[in-house]
């Protein structure tokens, strides 16, 4: 198991302009938060969809680093997300992600997405997760 401050450097080098903060990284699962900012929007007053499939699929990207260690070349092969309910634009957004199967190759995750406040979801997502047979260390990746 990665710890969560590792995961924190790894996303904050390879992935210098995220948007979301790492509230939990643990065993099969991660809650991640995202500030709503106009960016996010989209007209009627609420946040747009690719925020929260961005969102969603980070929470697991983080899930997958802190079950079976920084695997920076997993890649989503599918995602797949119901739209529940309108999500507030004035309140941030809170992804939670458990993983449901964790194999050698295929990483399987849900995660439930949130308006910060509230106990009903917005968003479902399911995605499934590549990982690669012969991955390269993230100390051999490049540097931004």
């Amino acid at each position: 198991m990665t710890p969560k401050h590792e995961i924190e450097q790894f996303i904050a080098r390879e992935f210098p302009t995220s948007q979301y903060l790492i509230v939990e990284a643990t065993e099969r699962s991660a809650t991640i938060r995202h500030q709503v900012t106009q960016n996010d929007t989209r007209p009627g007053g609420t946040v747009s969809g690719p925020t929260l499939m961005g969102l969603a699929d980070a929470a697991i990207y983080i899930a997958i680093h802190s079950t079976i260690g920084l695997t920076p070349h997993a890649v989503t092969s599918s995602l797949n997300i119901n739209f529940l309910r309108r999500p507030s634009a004035d309140k941030a957004i809170i992804a939670v992600c458990k993983l449901l199967k964790v194999g050698k190759t295929l990483v399987v995750g849900e995660v439930s997405l949130f308006s910060e406040g509230s106990d009903d979801p917005v968003a479902h997502v399911v995605a499934t997760y590549a990982i690669p047979q012969n991955p390269q260390p993230a100390s051999n990746l490049s540097k931004r």
